[in-house]
């Protein structure tokens, strides 16, 4: 599979509408410059060794149906900026390392019909 870290300059794929990683090799963290990616409706970096935190401006997606980043190293919290989402239909945050409490701004997502929290 694919090794090392997800690419920063991935940003400047402006058309983009699926980004699939999962079910790889890949560590480090989530780029923020992936918030810019305004025509992405699909993300999957699944089954990886990503870490660090999940990046608030992934709440800037404003077109993302799917949203999955299970199975990985992610730690902290879920940030309350995936509230303004309202275009996600799937969240996937299970089998990380997340703590805290769960963002009552995701009580606004009404499109989501999948939301996994599990294993954390």
């Amino acid at each position: 599979g694919l090794s090392g870290t997800i690419p920063s300059e991935l940003q400047y794929l402006v058309d983009l509408e699926v980004l699939l990683l999962d079910d790889n090799k890949l560590n480090g963290i989530i780029p923020s410059e992936l918030g810019t990616l305004s025509s992405l409706e699909e993300l999957k970096l699944s089954q990886n060794e990503l870490n660090g935190t999940i990046p608030s401006e992934l709440g800037t997606l404003s077109s993302l149906e799917r949203l999955d980043l299970s199975s990985n190293q992610l730690k902290g919290i879920i940030p309350s900026e995936l509230g303004t989402l309202s275009s996600l239909e799937e969240l996937k945050l299970s089998q990380n390392e997340l703590n805290g409490t769960i963002p009552s701004e995701l009580g606004t997502l009404s499109s989501l019909e999948r939301l996994d929290l599990s294993s954390n």
